[in-house]
């Protein structure tokens, strides 16, 4: 149900970062339509116990008045209450269509509404519409409008129907003898009329919640949608599964966790984006109202119900300036004197794979060979002699991209895109330093975005060929994360955080580190020439107790710069940020990886790969701040291990 950055804000900046175009939650954990939605789907399945055993018993456009719609009647074969699912006939129409509905239902087949109006279906949407639809005792013998929950109240009924603003409605409810409004929405008009087998009532508008009575002690709630999707149903039970009588309907809050009884008063618990009128539909034995242990000044409506207003935080929370950087060359492999004995590397020695993608040239030179899969990867071949250029295929993921030096000099980059995910390039050596009669070394510096799906996700990361023009490479070496496959230096945050940067390697980016032999500088001030440096800060947060806020990093450079961004959080790799390939420049982080009240160690590896440099604006920005009964100062220390001197091994 959650979208957001999981793979995607760590390993692909192509287009977007956030991954939950059908996913409920947004990125920065902010509750919108598409959760409301979902929880109004969630709210009405739960209490339609018809609905658990249906037979479908036809599919067509013959259910309604307009061909351009069609219908589903699913029926209960025991109770004969049926669930009629409206779609367009050609399901992604963007039309606003209006209709009819045959039903059948207990009191004869109908076409509805039967006094007026119609039924209204926007583009992209379905409704679900019922006929006999249990209600305790009661029921609801067919409504035009949806069906968002019910409740019983004192053993009364309690349902709330919802349709579009401004959208007319009609439902039937079997057995009274009068019906009335006694809650007026704005505009609330209904007519009543009087049936063999009970009252059917047309509201030719709704708009905000209008609440109607029936002599059978029938209550129902109109709302138009945006009223219902700040409907709640919390159950006074813990037990999922708890009946409707055990239910409390609320309105008003952006969300509610849960609810309590404790004498006459009901505790409720939740968040409020601001100052929030809520409504409250509990038992007569209620009188007061409490939410997030406040109590609140309490009055009780003629029909029932239960007011009060709560005040919340409405500001902002004051966060620093990030504008104090520390600053390192984080790419010291380029240089011949760098010694690659160490713990980092590995010899590629490989003559055969396994992988169905043979190499262009040997050794293989794939990075899952020789036991690294993530991220960041270094290649430094070596060969004697005058060579003067050399051709390279490599292969990263879409929107990957590779940068190459000879005995330090920069010769080149693949800028890369997002639809190609090989780079294949012959650079000239004709600008670098040539030792004719020693040895000399190739560094790569190659991104991986990880590998693809299905059938291609065995394309090999890595080199595929390297052929040196006027010589031969005479051994290879390949770095990436530290310690590789065999060694989890972090399994708090796991194998995906970290790459083969030294930065990374040597835990530039994990509280605890020292940094205070480097150099004072800012991203935002940058460097010139190719290559890459990683900067550090220290951010302290300090959020209420009883806030939950959400933050976000936003990166900014212009879609000149060819340049290639990592941000680290406390140690966890959460953005990547390519202004060439992709447009994604804010990246929220949540609390748990943000320490809400503390210090909190903010990592950029900058790579530039072209002599034009790097620049790169950075702040932290507030997404939002909600009043919570759920607060983001847990204990989350454990979630961010600080650095080590096993570390130290991998330079």
């Amino acid at each position: 149900m959650f979208g957001g950055t999981n793979w995607g804000a760590i390993a692909a900046p192509v287009v977007s970062t956030s991954y939950d175009y059908s996913s409920p939650i947004s990125e920065n954990r902010k509750i919108d339509s598409k959760f409301y939605e979902t929880k109004n789907l969630a709210l009405f399945t739960r209490v339609a116990e018809d609905l658990t055993v249906t037979n479908r018993l036809g599919n067509n456009t013959g259910y309604t008045t307009n061909s351009a719609v069609e219908a589903s009647e699913l029926r209960n074969p025991v109770t004969n209450a049926a669930f009629y699912v409206t779609i367009h006939e050609y399901s992604p129409s963007s039309t606003v269509e209006s209709f009819k509905l045959h039903v059948s239902t207990s009191i004869g087949n109908l076409t509805i509404p039967q006094h007026g109006g119609s039924i209204v279906l926007n583009g992209h949407q379905s409704k679900i519409l019922v006929t006999d639809f249990a209600i305790g005792k009661q029921k609801l013998t067919y409504s035009t409008a949806e069906i968002l929950t019910y409740a019983l109240v004192d053993g009364k009924p309690v349902v709330v129907l919802t349709a579009g603003t401004g959208e007319s409605i009609e439902f039937h409810i079997k057995g009274a003898k009068q019906g009335s409004i006694t809650g007026k929405g704005a505009g609330a008009n209904a007519t009543f009329y009087s049936e063999a087998h009970g009252i059917t009532t047309n509201i030719p508008s709704i708009s905000g919640m209008s609440v109607y009575e029936f002599s059978n002690d029938v209550k129902v709630i109109v709302a138009d949608k945006p009223t219902a999707y700040l409907f709640w149903a919390p159950n006074l039970s813990n037990d999922p599964f708890a009946p409707v009588d055990q239910s409390v309907l609320v309105q008003g809050p952006y969300l509610v966790r849960s609810v309590s009884k404790d004498g006459d008063v009901l505790a409720l618990k939740g968040d409020i984006l601001n100052t929030t009128a809520i409504e409250v539909f509990a038992s007569k034995h209620v009188d007061k109202l409490s939410w997030n242990g406040q109590k609140l000044r309490t009055s009780r409506t003629k029909y029932g119900s239960l007011k009060a207003t709560v005040a919340a935080f409405n500001g902002t929370i004051k966060l620093p300036a990030l504008d104090t950087w520390k600053v390192q060359d984080t790419l010291p492999e380029r240089l011949p004197s760098y010694d690659d004995n160490g713990k980092a590397w590995v010899t590629a020695d490989h003559l055969t794979t396994p992988n169905p993608t043979k190499p262009d040239t040997l050794p293989v030179l794939y990075v899952d060979e020789y036991g690294f899969h993530n991220s960041f990867h270094l290649f430094r071949g070596y060969f004697n002699g005058p060579a003067t250029g050399v051709k390279l295929s490599v292969q990263g993921g879409q929107a990957f991209g590779w940068s190459a030096w000879l005995n330090g000099q920069f010769v080149g980059s693949f800028l890369g895109n997002s639809s190609l995910s090989a780079g294949n390039m012959t650079l000239s050596f004709a600008n670098a330093t040539i030792n004719a009669n020693g040895t000399n070394v190739l560094l790569v510096a190659q991104d991986n975005t990880g590998h693809d799906l299905r059938s291609d996700a065995v394309k090999p990361r890595g080199i595929l060929g390297a052929t040196l023009t006027g010589a031969n490479f005479t051994q290879w070496k390949i770095a990436g994360e530290a310690g590789g496959e065999e060694i989890q230096l972090d399994p708090v945050r796991g194998p995906l955080s970290e790459g083969g940067l030294t930065a990374e390697r040597l835990g530039w980016h994990l509280a605890g580190f020292d940094d205070s032999a480097w150099n004072s500088s800012s991203p935002s001030t940058g460097f010139s020439g190719a290559g890459i440096q990683f900067y550090r800060t220290v951010v302290p947060l300090d959020v209420a107790a009883e806030l939950d806020a959400s933050f976000a990093f936003v990166l900014d450079a212009p879609a000149s710069q060819h340049i290639r961004v990592q941000l680290f959080v406390n140690g966890y790799q959460y953005a990547r940020f390519n202004p060439y390939v992709g447009n994604e420049k804010k990246f929220p982080v949540p609390p748990g990886v943000l320490n809400y009240q503390g210090d909190n160690v903010i990592g950029l590896s900058v790579w530039a790969q072209d002599e034009e440099g790097a620049k790169v604006d950075v702040q932290l920005v507030q997404e939002y701040a909600v009043e919570s009964s759920w607060s983001s100062r847990f204990d989350s220390e454990y979630l961010r291990p600080g650095w080590t001197e096993e570390r130290l091994a991998y330079a």
